[in-house]
């Protein structure tokens, strides 16, 4: 665990969709590893509270949950710790910690967002990043992530129309939630799955371009997901575990700054702007 009397104030990245089934957990998972292989300490948090997949994807038995901490949090107030209902995970020396979501249906209604942000600040004062998979709606509670987050990683699929149109109304709502145009990362995963719908039409129809493109291995990531370890922490070099890798050093890399250079590419009106304008 770490060392609970030094304070400092983690950054929270933040994984969120608008579409199910996207890779939000894969991405998580693999970012808290990848953080943690680089010493840093890191709590993972499922905050997908009604069928969160964290502990699936890393084969975690987890003794707590959130529905512990904020039970304790309304028994014990100020003097709850919410480090001490953390989940530990470890590979070949890695190790992270991570906050369960809510084993039980109820439990998870029952979750109100004030704890849970609370749990999060604590959090901060603790780790060097926290990490938050959430699930896919604009909720109270992901509301507040957003404002709470550093960066937040808008994650989509280029595959059906559906998709993409979930994927536009979350750009839209984001752009007018008028935060810092470095705060929202979009990333495209599965980037070469086989579909008919080109990469450049869809930026046009979202206005930008994408910050990250990973490739798309299913094989890959259903391995890493059954055997319970991340790919960034495998033996075997795989081009997914590559780009994820670099994901993570486009972020934590503090003399990285974006340019709007090429932004004029996107201007034009391409099919998909056609059918949803």
């Amino acid at each position: 665990m770490p060392d609970i009397e030094k304070e400092i104030h983690g950054a929270v990245f933040t994984f969120f969709s608008t579409a199910s089934a996207v890779g939000k957990t894969l991405l998580s998972c693999n970012m808290a590893s990848e953080l943690a292989r680089q010493r840093k300490r890191v709590c993972l948090v499922d905050f997908d509270l009604q069928f969160g997949d964290v502990c699936n994807y890393l084969q975690l038995l987890p003794q707590r949950t959130l529905a512990d901490v904020q039970q304790a949090m309304l028994m014990q107030g100020e003097a709850c710790h919410v480090e001490e209902y953390l989940t530990p995970y470890e590979y070949g020396g890695v190790v992270f910690y991570v906050l369960a979501a809510p084993k039980k249906l109820e439990e998870a209604y029952n979750i109100q967002s004030d704890y849970a942000i609370r749990a999060i600040r604590q959090l901060q004062t603790k780790f060097d990043y926290v990490i938050v998979d959430t699930t896919s709606m604009f909720s109270v509670l992901n509301l507040a992530l957003l404002d709470l987050s550093t960066i937040v990683t808008f994650l989509g699929i280029v595959d059906f129309i559906p998709t993409i149109k979930n994927m536009k109304i979350g750009s839209d709502t984001l752009n007018d939630l008028n935060y810092d145009k470095h705060k929202i990362r979009m990333v495209l995963n599965r980037s070469n799955a086989k579909t008919r719908i080109g990469i450049d039409d869809v930026e046009k129809l979202l206005g930008e371009p994408f910050y990250h493109i990973l490739p798309n291995d299913f094989r890959a990531a259903s391995q890493s997901i059954k055997e319970g370890i991340p790919l960034v922490l495998k033996t075997e070099r795989t081009d997914l575990g590559e780009a994820l890798r670099d994901l993570v050093a486009r972020y934590t890399n503090q003399g990285y700054e974006e340019s709007d250079e090429g932004m004029d590419e996107y201007v034009g009106e391409s099919w998909l702007s056609r059918i949803f304008g």
